[in-house]
């Protein structure tokens, strides 16, 4: 099956992670998607498919080499985001590409407008998959496991390609940050792994944000609004006087780069009770830990201003940038660095400004940088992949395999 193909299988099934459930995975959806692929991995040759009743997938492309090889792996998510829907994706594939707007939706007059994303235009003249505006795609990670796969049926069928034993991994839930929470690590048993879990073409990152989510809750009285005169308080208006004291400049769309900030997600309430939800990140470990400690500290503000107890905050690390894990093997970033080269691909080497399973499996044992798998404007309804930025990253997956057994 070639890689177009495979991936507008892959997107046809319900695969949304849903973080209120409680249970691994966290919707059924994604074991079904699991059984379908290990199956797969089967007929195109892999040994040793697993699947666990987490909905983890291992599987095992043996050595095709006597020389002594590390045991790498390759890693994917199956989940797709629950930002925006995932049910009944109609993916097309727009060929040729033209570079003019894109009528993702006639009838509800949904249109992709370049000069919106104008980072479009570089794949003028390539085959473009598209939805029809109504859903998310889901490149974000199917695209990675498509590649994966067919970069394994690939060596399959040219087995004049020397390589050394390959490890697979695919994982559940890693849009609501649990991807990692139920991983094996030493049963996967590979030296070191990459995620195909990148957006554009080019793009090889080992370093993330540090995270860390929180939660404020705020406790109000009510009284009739006719004789609430010093006797109500209002937690909905302590909440947003609380929203106020944090760095309005220090948000997600006010930063870049290696800048962090404090993105507030959720809010909801009423007079008597409010809940601000936040995560926090930051690249530098000591401005993390500095952005957490200022958000207790307001929580105590707000305690001195209305009483203690009005707030109470619950803040939870997430994640660690796998640099710290990475550098001391930068051998695997560089084997990555020149298998994007060889195939002719300029490589982008950038901070996540986000994190992976790969970030958390560093921390696990399992140093694990992140590869392109080509999608742009993931978790909505404008994201596309080109074709042949699935079809490059998947030669990256083959030479690594073949870089690392010549070397």
């Amino acid at each position: 099956m070639n890689i177009t193909d495979r991936f507008l299988k892959y997107v046809s099934f319900t695969t949304t992670s849903d973080e209120n459930t409680n249970m691994t995975p966290s919707t059924p959806g994604q074991m079904i998607f699991a059984n379908y692929l290990v199956e797969e991995l089967k007929s195109i040759g892999l040994k040793e498919v697993e699947l666990d009743r987490n909905g983890y997938i291992m599987a095992t492309l043996p050595s095709n080499t006597d020389k002594v090889v590390p045991t790498i792996g390759f890693i994917a998510h199956m989940d797709t985001s629950p930002d925006m829907s995932g049910k009944n994706v109609k993916a097309r594939v727009l060929t040729n590409y033209d570079g003019e707007n894109i009528v993702l939706n006639q009838e509800k007059q949904i249109i992709f407008e370049t000069d919106k994303y104008p980072e479009i235009l570089q794949y003028k003249g390539q085959d473009i998959v598209i939805t029809d505006g109504t859903t998310l795609l889901g490149a974000d990670d199917k695209a990675g496991l498509s590649e994966i796969v067919t970069a394994m049926e690939y060596l399959v069928a040219h087995p004049e390609i020397k390589h050394g034993k390959i490890r697979v991994g695919f994982t559940p839930d890693e849009e609501i940050g649990q991807g990692a929470d139920h991983f094996d690590v030493s049963k996967f048993n590979a030296d070191w792994a990459y995620t195909m879990d990148g957006g554009e073409i080019g793009e090889l990152e080992y370093e993330n944000f540090n995270a860390a989510s929180a939660k404020i809750t705020f406790k109000g009285l009510n009284v009739h609004p006719g004789y609430a005169y010093h006797k109500m308080r209002n937690s909905m208006r302590i909440a947003q006087e609380f929203v106020g004291m944090l760095p309005r400049w220090e948000t997600p769309e006010h930063t870049q780069d290696y800048e962090g900030f404090y993105h507030l997600t959720n809010m909801e309430g009423n007079v008597e009770k409010s809940t601000l939800s936040y995560i926090i990140r930051d690249h530098d470990r000591d401005r993390f830990e500095r952005r957490k400690k200022e958000i207790i500290h307001l929580v105590h503000k707000i305690n001195a201003e209305f009483g203690d107890e009005t707030a109470t905050i619950d803040i939870k690390d997430q994640y660690y940038n796998m640099r710290e894990k990475v550098e001391p093997v930068m051998h695997v970033v560089d084997l990555a660095f020149e298998a994007l080269e060889a195939v002719g691909v300029k490589p982008n080497v950038k901070p996540i400004r986000g994190g992976t399973d790969g970030s958390r499996l560093s921390y696990m044992g399992l140093p694990c940088p992140n590869i392109f798998a080509g999608g742009h404007n993931f978790h909505g309804r404008f994201e596309y992949v080109p074709v042949q930025s699935m079809e490059k990253a998947m030669m990256v997956v083959v030479k690594i395999a073949e870089l690392l057994a010549n070397k």
